[in-house]
């Protein structure tokens, strides 16, 4: 899968798993740049490598679809990427607050979780993290998009309330991680 549209001189494409897998060391490069700032502070190399652990077998994972934003030169400057939920998924069991029923049901085909989503900050303030949005919520079919992203970073915040993303509840990702906003985006109702 390759759709492609160009903002400027990017060129944003929406791959499947197996193309984007191809392009791990550039989705590497952007994720060190971009989440190495405030509030992050996860550019190491054990930063970065504690990301992508679970990269590969995301890439099989089915229905799996990423948005790239690639330089004139082929270099990765963006990227977006994410799976439908399971319906055995227990992303709505770190929430640190009760979440209606009706809103945590998940049957594998309803919520495409959007897990990363960044842009080098070189390539910032240029529509780039919109275009790849955009070409990723048309790419997928699910009736909503679910993503976490830390309340400080208020430029992301933004631009996910701009985009019509609405607050679910507070999480803990993971053991040990900072609190995330859940944000839920309607896309077919």
């Amino acid at each position: 899968m390759s759709e492609q549209a160009r903002v400027g001189e990017v060129t944003v494409r929406v791959l499947d798993g197996e193309a984007t897998a191809r392009l791990e060391d550039g989705l590497k490069a952007v994720f060190a740049e971009a989440f190495a700032e405030p509030p992050y502070g996860e550019g190491t190399v054990a930063d970065v490598d504690r990301a992508f652990k679970r990269f590969r077998s995301q890439t099989r994972k089915p229905g799996f679809l990423a948005s790239v934003a690639l330089d004139p030169g082929d270099q990765v400057v963006g990227m977006a990427y994410g799976y439908p939920l399971a319906a055995t998924t227990r992303w709505w069991d770190t929430l640190t607050g009760p979440v209606a029923d009706d809103v945590r049901a998940e049957d594998g085909k309803r919520t495409f979780g959007l897990f990363e989503l960044a842009v080098r900050p070189a390539w910032r303030r240029r529509g780039i993290a919109t275009r790849m949005h955009t070409a990723l919520t048309e790419a997928v079919t699910n009736e909503r998009m679910l993503l976490n992203s830390r309340p400080e970073a208020t430029a992301a915040q933004a631009a996910y309330r701009a985009w019509g993303y609405r607050y679910a509840g507070t999480a803990i990702p993971w053991e040990g991680a900072a609190p995330h906003h859940v944000l839920v985006l309607e896309l077919r109702v």
